[in-house]
C-alpha cells in the first residue's frame, strides 16, 4: 500500500512538472506568433485562450516583438484611420484599417510606444446653429490597431485656447501618463489674469484612470505647423521632451520644455539656431535634434549627452537628396536611423554612414499632415495594466 501510494505521488508530481515544462514552451512558441494569429488562436481551448491574456504572457511576447520593430506610417489625416507598417527593408508589410465610432472629426496619431498609438481630435460643439470643430479641446483616444480596441479618455479641464499634449510611459510595461497643457478658462481670485499666467497643466494617469491638475506652467509648448492637432514631442528614457516656441517667431523652435515621469518641469537651450523644419527624435537612446536647413540643403543632427550636465553633440551635417523646394512634413528615429517623409518622397538615413535610400512606397499615393513612428505589434491593453476595473472601464469605452 505505501509503495503504490509513493508511486502514484511520485507519478502525479512528475506530471505535474511536465504540465508546467509545457506551458514554458507552449508560451514561447506563441509569443513569436503574429498578434493577429493569437488573437485566433485564443479561440483554440480555454488553456491558449487563458495563457494569451494573461500579464505574464503579453509581457514575454511584447519583449520578443521589440526585437523586430518596425514603422507604423499615417499618410493622409481623416476620420478613418488608414495605417501602413513598413519593415526594415522599407518595403510596406501590411495595412491596418481602424474604424472608429462615427461622427469623429479629423484624427491623427501623436505617438506610439510598446504597440499603443494615442490619437486625438476636436470634438464637435453647436455654435450659432451649426456644429462646428471646438477647437478649444481634443479628444484623447488609447488605441491598439492590431487588437483594434481604443480607449476614450475622460474630458480634461475647460480650456481657452488649444490644448497641447505629451505622453510619458513607464515606470511599468502598459504604464502611461498624459500631460495635458491648457489655458484656464477661470481661476479664482485671478479672473483679471494674463493669458500667459492662466497656461496650466494637467496629468491623466492609467493607474488611477483620471485627471489630476499640477497647476501653472512657466512654458506652453508650441504646436507643430506641420500638424494642426499634435505637438512635437518625443519621450526617451522617462522624460518627455516639446519644443517652446521662440519669442521672435512662433513657428520656430527657441528652446526646450521638459518633463518627467514625477511631473517635474526643466527647460533645455537648444544647440544653435534651428529653423521650422526641426524635429526631436529618439535617436539610440538620447534626445537628438533634426534641423533641415532648406536654402543650405543640409541636415544637422545633434545628440544632446546628459552625463553630469546636458551637453549637445553635433552628430553629423550632411547634405539633403531633395530640392530646397521639397518640404519636410516629418521625421521621426529608430534606433539608430532617421525616417524622413517629404512632400514627394520618403527616406531612411543612416547618420553614421551618411547613407540616405530612398523608398518605394507608391502605394501611398496621398499626404495630408502625414506622420510616422517606431512600432512594435503587442497585446497591450489600452487601459493600463490587467486591473479589473481598468478592463471595465476599457471595456466600457472601446469604440
Amino acid at each position: 500500500m505505501d509503495e503504490t501510494t509513493d508511486e502514484c505521488v511520485y507519478q502525479t508530481t512528475d506530471k505535474w512538472y511536465d504540465i508546467e515544462h509545457v506551458e514554458n514552451v507552449l508560451a514561447n512558441i506563441l509569443s513569436r506568433v503574429p498578434v493577429k494569429s493569437l488573437l485566433v488562436c485564443k479561440s483554440v481551448c480555454k488553456r491558449w485562450r487563458r495563457l494569451i491574456s494573461s500579464q505574464a504572457f503579453i509581457d514575454v511576447q511584447l519583449l520578443w516583438s521589440q526585437k523586430n520593430s518596425v514603422y507604423i506610417v499615417y499618410p493622409y489625416m481623416d476620420m478613418m484611420m488608414k495605417l501602413y507598417l513598413v519593415n526594415n527593408s522599407g518595403e510596406i508589410t501590411k495595412s491596418i484599417n481602424f474604424p472608429y465610432c462615427d461622427n469623429l472629426s479629423l484624427l491623427t496619431v501623436v505617438c506610439s510606444f510598446d504597440g499603443l498609438l494615442c490619437c486625438i481630435n476636436y470634438p464637435w460643439k453647436v455654435d450659432s446653429g451649426m456644429v462646428v470643430e471646438d477647437v478649444t479641446d481634443v479628444e484623447i483616444r488609447i488605441c491598439n490597431p492590431v487588437t483594434k480596441k481604443a480607449l476614450l479618455l475622460p474630458r480634461g479641464s475647460p480650456s481657452k485656447e488649444k490644448p497641447s499634449i505629451g505622453v510619458a510611459f513607464g515606470p511599468k510595461i502598459n504604464e502611461y501618463k498624459i500631460f495635458r497643457f491648457f489655458n484656464a478658462k477661470r481661476i479664482s481670485l485671478a479672473k483679471h489674469q494674463s493669458r500667459v499666467n492662466r497656461r496650466q497643466c494637467e496629468v491623466y494617469s492609467s493607474s488611477t484612470g483620471s485627471w489630476s491638475v499640477i497647476g501653472r506652467v512657466p512654458y506652453y509648448p508650441m504646436h507643430s505647423s506641420h500638424s494642426p492637432l499634435g505637438s512635437n514631442h518625443v519621450f526617451v528614457n522617462g522624460k518627455i521632451y516639446w519644443f517652446i516656441a521662440s519669442n521672435e517667431d512662433p513657428l520656430i523652435p527657441g528652446s526646450i520644455l521638459m518633463a518627467d515621469i514625477e511631473e517635474t518641469f526643466e527647460t533645455i537651450n537648444l544647440p544653435k539656431e534651428v529653423t521650422e523644419h526641426s524635429y526631436l527624435v529618439n535617436l539610440e537612446g538620447h534626445l537628438s535634434l533634426v534641423a533641415v536647413y532648406d536654402e543650405d540643403e543640409i541636415v544637422n543632427i545633434w545628440i544632446l549627452k546628459d552625463k553630469n550636465e546636458p551637453k549637445w553633440e553635433l552628430k553629423c551635417s550632411d547634405h539633403i537628396p531633395f530640392s530646397n523646394d521639397e518640404c519636410v512634413e516629418f521625421a521621426v528615429a529608430r534606433e539608430n536611423e532617421i525616417f524622413f517623409i517629404t512632400s514627394n518622397h520618403h527616406y531612411i538615413y543612416d547618420p553614421e554612414h551618411g547613407f540616405w535610400q530612398e523608398l518605394d512606397l507608391s502605394s501611398i499615393s496621398e499626404k495630408k499632415f502625414p506622420v510616422a513612428f517606431a512600432y512594435t505589434e503587442s497585446l497591450l491593453s489600452c487601459g493600463g495594466r490587467m486591473d479589473p476595473r481598468m478592463e471595465y472601464i476599457s471595456n466600457k469605452r472601446s469604440i
